[in-house]
């Protein structure tokens, strides 16, 4: 056994609900010519992999960090269900305080459900992690004991890859809350910045900077919490931190009337608060170009979407944020580089690096995809809970690694397969924190990574410490570009999880 093997055991030995920093060993990144990141939808690590063999799963969790507490800090004698009126829903029994399977009885539903989707917001998601103690999931969660419901995995087509390549199980999504922020920390390591937000989108805070509970708000052994959220987008200093539109087409706010059928309507529209002002901070695509690195970000459904979104404002729309006659349901809020004034309509740069779903697979059949590679799904492909299933993504996601795997560039490509955030279920595993571990914005709740590659170890779990910075630092490294200043310090940089000479 060679001693990075060794190592890795090590580390591995060391682990548990404590972070593993990654062993500072040179290792040559040159061999690495294609970097593709996959990034599908709102699921924590206990929630798909929690039964992984020799994974930190649920076994390892402490009854501590099983048990859910009411906003009071008492344990709740139970764990219900909230339906869309707040109070318990008929249709799920009332269940013990503990993570319980949802593919068995009582509950007994399938993966390849349409299920609930918990709220998964900034505020939300650090009061539920609370202060690492992973206890009030319940307790601040529009569905209640929903939350700590999981799957036994092992029928997932991913499940497969995983045991074959590397599965990361110390994993965090780089900031607290939604898939807006997440996509964000995806490619800038920041949070976008809207100071002059108006104040019906700022979050109301109570003195302990929690969002401020209504008077009423009930206790969580009798229904969901009264949150006065008002829109809570943008934090009272000005950044935005919670689902909002692009100021670019496809957004969720049409194009304003008489104005330009490529922008968004500035003042808004009905259910939706104003566009975010476009953005001008660094991101990976930037550093990438600076060095003339090739790179795209590819979103299923961009083409179709597009031209959704630059009809007039009185058409109605068939393909951003819906579901009606078959349609893809293109997300608006996660494709993060239309919010960046850089890739506004008509550039050069938007017309270079934002390519439609269909361009990644002729460009992986013909061995042409750039050397970093991002892939959005489109929304009934990202496992969402809400408006699509687990095994709709998994099965298209798994394909995808099957074509990847016969392109010319197979080689020498790492492919990362990851989730954008835990959509508000429940992990065992406290986030790490402190200087150089974490920040303001994050890391929050641990999820899935799969790193596949013909220099991923194989078999292996890699208990290293990462989160979503974690893929910029690799890419920075090999790319020796110019760092972004967001990236965490002690996160490693997924090389715990390659296998180069």
């Amino acid at each position: 056994m060679n001693s990075r093997r060794l190592l890795a055991l090590a580390g591995a030995l060391l682990s548990g609900a404590a972070a593993v920093p990654q062993t500072a060993l040179a290792i040559d990144l040159s061999k690495i010519e294609t970097i593709v990141v996959i990034y599908a939808e709102n699921r924590s690590f206990d929630h798909l992999y929690g039964l992984f063999p020799g994974a930190n799963g649920i076994a390892n969790a402490a009854s501590e960090q099983k048990t859910q507490r009411d906003h009071d800090g008492s344990i709740l004698p139970s764990l219900r269900v909230w339906g869309a009126d707040g109070k318990p829903d008929p249709n799920f029994p009332k269940l013990p305080n503990e993570p319980f399977r949802i593919d068995r009885p009582p509950v007994d539903k399938r993966a390849d459900q349409v299920l609930i989707s918990p709220i998964h917001a900034y505020y939300h998601s650090i009061e539920q992690i609370n202060g690492g103690r992973n206890d009030m999931f319940a307790a601040v969660s529009n569905v209640g004991g929903w939350t700590m419901g999981y799957f036994d995995g092992s029928n997932m087509k991913l499940w497969q890859w995983a045991k074959q390549y590397t599965l990361a199980d110390n994993f965090f999504m780089g900031a607290f809350g939604g898939s807006y922020l997440n996509h964000q920390w995806l490619i800038c390591a920041c949070t976008p910045v809207f100071k002059d937000a108006p104040p019906g989108m700022r979050a109301a805070l109570d003195k302990d900077g929690k969002l401020a509970k209504d008077a009423n708000s009930p206790s969580a052994r009798e229904g969901a919490v009264h949150m006065r959220t008002g829109g809570a987008q943008v934090t009272p200093d000005g950044y935005s931190v919670n689902t909002t539109q692009p100021p670019y087409q496809p957004s969720g706010v049409p194009p304003a009337p008489g104005g330009s059928l490529k922008l968004a309507d500035p003042k808004g529209a009905p259910r939706m608060a104003e566009p975010l002002p476009p953005q001008t901070a660094k991101t990976i695509g930037d550093t990438l170009s600076a060095k003339g690195v090739s790179w795209a970000w590819y979103a299923g459904g961009w083409n179709a979407a597009l031209a959704d979104g630059t009809k007039p404002s009185s058409e109605k729309r068939s393909v951003i944020y819906t579901r009606a006659n078959g349609a893809v349901n293109f997300q608006p809020h996660h494709q993060p580089f239309n919010y960046y004034l850089r890739y506004a309509p008509g550039t050069a740069e938007r017309a270079q690096h934002l390519k439609d779903g269909e361009d990644l697979m002729r460009d992986i059949a013909a061995g042409t995809l750039p050397k970093v590679t991002l892939y959005k799904p489109v929304g009934i492909l990202t496992q969402h809970p809400a408006y699509t299933d687990i095994m709709s993504g998994d099965a298209h996601i798994a394909e995808l690694l099957e074509k990847l795997t016969k392109s010319p560039q197979w080689e020498r490509m790492v492919v990362i397969v990851t989730y954008d955030e835990n959509g508000g279920f429940w992990d065992h595993v406290p986030p790490p924190s402190g200087a150089g571990w974490g920040d303001r914005w994050g890391p929050a709740t641990r999820i899935p990574a799969l790193i596949v590659s013909p220099f991923a170890k194989r078999g292996f779990i890699d208990h290293t410490a990462y989160d979503t910075t974690s893929i910029l630092k690799l890419i920075t490294k090999r790319f020796d570009l110019e760092p972004l200043p967001g990236v965490r310090e002690k996160m490693g940089d997924l090389t715990g999880a390659l296998d180069l000479p």
